[in-house]
């Protein structure tokens, strides 16, 4: 009977209540795994060679290239920043498609080895880190919306474009050769500086003007092809995550001038690309705030019924089997002496506030025995016993101890 009833009121959960507290969380996982796999199977077709001169998807730049080499403009493609660099030169134009990936020991190479040349520079899209590495004294601010805008400035190649699709970042300079075009709620996004020993660098905004479906729209091939084709060579670079400079393993070669960047080695944050640092800060937070959602409220302790009745001799068969388990002789003969001082101090008249006194207790029970101090001192208030056999001895003790007061 009474096992049918610790059964039935067992406060463990059971299957069915740990389903309903955790079923709403995994539906949001679930929904969310779906979610992303739907997007990335979605986007993986449209996204595949992303400003890729060799790619004919919408969102590849194979037509610029065409054009390009039908103008005899000869288009190279790199994906290391040791052939970028090695490739930049006076008739050489070099395009970084996506300058933010670029670490910052990366963007230091770079920027030394295209000073050192009379080319010209175009980066797309350039975030402020990366603005400030490549381009210094040049400042990135907050992106707009990609539309047809008028250039509204006296650059050749802007003039004969006319209209076109910029937008995104816009930069903002107080250098007296950079020419600003097509403004943005007050800034720029095409803003070119010319170096006169160091060739010019132009920042664009946004490469919309270069995918394949958009360059057919408005001024876009002619902007395109001019920014690109002003020298005879044009290098295509694409970073990536996997080019061997970026691992900071080593030293890194700029641009076949003989240096080497400084140190030859990279701390992990520098190896990150900007931009995932703060996605990882927002991953972290968001899982402070569902940790902090989904943690125990600990209130004051309550006391509880229990739900079923245990007997004394249970509850004391389990405390010894814990004290054996643990060895804990010491406590296991404080417990047995503590419970027969207070039994024996009522019977020899010591009061419950003295009966674990030896000062009160010993003459006590010694008068109403007669016997010495000395054994009963060690044996009410002694030491701990050192083996279990001597346990077991002390146990019977302190019994005929408490037998022989009673019956005095």
């Amino acid at each position: 009977m009474t096992v049918a009833t610790a059964a039935s009121s067992s406060v463990s959960p059971t299957a069915r209540q740990v389903w309903i507290r955790t079923r709403g969380l995994l539906l949001a996982v679930l929904v969310l795994a779906a979610a992303g796999i739907a997007l990335a199977a979605t986007h993986s077709g449209d996204r595949h060679g992303r400003l890729d001169p060799r790619s004919a998807d919408r969102y590849g730049s194979r037509a610029v290239a065409e054009l390009l080499k039908d103008r005899g403009v000869s288009v190279r493609v790199v994906t290391t920043l040791k052939d970028a660099t090695s490739a930049a030169g006076p008739d050489t134009t070099l395009l970084v498609t996506a300058p933010n990936l670029l670490t910052p020991d990366q963007q230091h190479t770079l920027h030394t080895a295209t000073t050192a040349t009379a080319g010209r520079t175009v980066l797309l899209a350039a975030g402020p880190p990366s603005v400030r590495a490549l381009v210094p004294g040049v400042r990135a601010e907050s992106a707009a919306p990609v539309t047809t805008r008028a250039p509204q400035c006296s650059l050749e190649a802007a003039r004969l474009a006319g209209t076109a699709e910029t937008g995104g970042v816009r930069y903002s300079s107080d250098s007296l050769d950079a020419l600003a075009c097509y403004p943005a709620d007050g800034l720029p996004s095409l803003l070119l500086l010319r170096h006169p020993a160091a060739g010019d660098t132009v920042l664009l905004g946004s490469p919309d003007i270069l995918y394949n479906d958009r360059l057919d729209k408005q001024g876009n091939a002619s902007l395109a092809l001019q920014l690109l084709g002003s020298q005879p060579h044009l290098v295509w670079y694409l970073p990536s995550l996997d080019d061997p400079s970026a691992s900071g393993g080593g030293e890194h070669d700029d641009g076949g001038t003989g240096s080497r960047s400084a140190g030859g080695e990279n701390s992990f944050i520098g190896l990150i690309p900007s931009g995932w640092l703060w996605g990882a800060l927002q991953l972290a937070l968001a899982a402070a705030l569902a940790a902090v959602w989904r943690s125990r409220r600990l209130g004051p302790v309550i006391a509880e019924r229990l739900p079923v009745a245990i007997r004394a001799s249970e509850s004391t068969e389990g405390r010894a089997r814990l004290h054996r388990k643990t060895n804990a002789r010491d406590r296991a003969a404080a417990a047995l002496r503590h419970v027969s001082r207070t039994r024996i101090a009522p019977l020899v008249g010591v009061s419950p506030q003295d009966a674990h006194s030896p000062a009160t207790l010993l003459p006590a029970v010694s008068a109403r025995l007669s016997t010495a101090d000395d054994g009963l001192r060690e044996l009410i208030f002694g030491s701990a016993p050192s083996d279990d056999a001597a346990l077991v001895l002390l146990a019977d003790q302190l019994d005929s101890l408490e037998r022989e007061v009673r019956t005095s």
